[in-house]
């Protein structure tokens, strides 16, 4: 009786000493998304904060930005206007309306709160590097330093790309073409806004291309050789993704496919560099 005595003591010992380990994983877990929970609080104040700004100056938005592509003032077409006469034009025929009580107050709200997210990526971008940070080694964070500032600049480059070159071509192209004269192109306001905003949305996540090539070359997924032997491959999905983010005219899908298409050269060369650093890591 005094072993098992013995051999039950000690196991409950087992058991105590098993408690806090599993308590303070529990633990670890919780703080963690608590942390998370915090970071994702904080980047939708972010969103808001500078939502209320658009949407106090909701009016010289809609008019500055949003509707700025239909003007022939637009800084587009007044390069057009240089390069040819021909490419000139007087106004794009096209009439904005609403068609329900509720349509433009709602359409503030949008344009306010895309405005306010895309204003705020840098922000969220640097919190969810600091939700990170905690978990990498001291190299690992001296290799992914600066990230959020090239992933930003990257950002803002794909959003000026669209809205600058391919927004006011596929304004021209869809607001000047008509069936017949007798049909007037009347565009709700929203259906202008989403537009608008898709093509600038799109143009800057497509941009962040050689980032994700970086990381995954980074982690071993891809190789350089890997991308040039589904180069053809990628000009198709390419293609796909171009006419996903633009209106349904070539124009702007031909405008963003060689950006896209250039970039993928770019990270072809990204993917060789890193490969290589990490070839002679796992050499080392």
């Amino acid at each position: 009786m005094s072993i098992i005595s013995q051999l039950v003591t000690a196991r409950n010992k087992e058991k105590n000493k098993e408690k806090p380990k599993v308590e303070e994983t529990e633990m670890s877990f919780l703080e963690h998304l608590e942390e998370l929970r915090w970071h994702i609080l904080r980047s939708v104040v972010s969103i808001f904060f500078f939502a209320i700004f658009f949407f106090v100056k909701i009016e010289w938005v809609l008019d500055n930005v949003i509707l700025a592509p239909f003007d022939r003032s637009f800084p587009m077409y007044q390069l057009m206007c240089r390069l040819s006469e021909s490419l000139c034009f007087e106004k794009i025929p096209v009439e904005f309306i609403a068609i329900s009580p509720y349509e433009q107050f709602l359409k503030s709200i949008t344009i306010a709160l895309l405005g306010g997210l895309f204003l705020s990526v840098p922000y969220i971008l640097w919190e969810i590097w600091r939700f990170v940070k905690p978990g990498l080694h001291d190299k690992e964070r001296n290799g992914l330093r600066g990230t959020v500032a090239i992933m930003s600049l990257l950002f803002f480059i794909g959003v000026a790309f669209g809205y600058y070159i391919v927004t006011p071509f596929s304004v021209q192209f869809l607001g000047t073409y008509q069936l017949s004269a007798s049909i007037v192109n009347q565009w709700k306001i929203g259906g202008v806004i989403s537009l608008v905003t898709q093509i600038m949305l799109g143009g800057g996540i497509v941009f962040e291309m050689p980032v994700l090539v970086y990381y995954l070359a980074k982690l071993g997924v891809i190789t350089p050789e890997f991308m040039k032997a589904y180069r053809r491959h990628a000009v198709v999905i390419l293609l796909v993704v171009a006419a996903v983010i633009t209106p349904p005219d070539w124009i702007s899908q031909v405008l963003i496919f060689f950006p896209l298409y250039l970039l993928y050269e770019v990270s072809i060369h990204i993917c060789r560099v890193v490969t290589r650093k990490r070839e002679k890591e796992l050499a080392a």
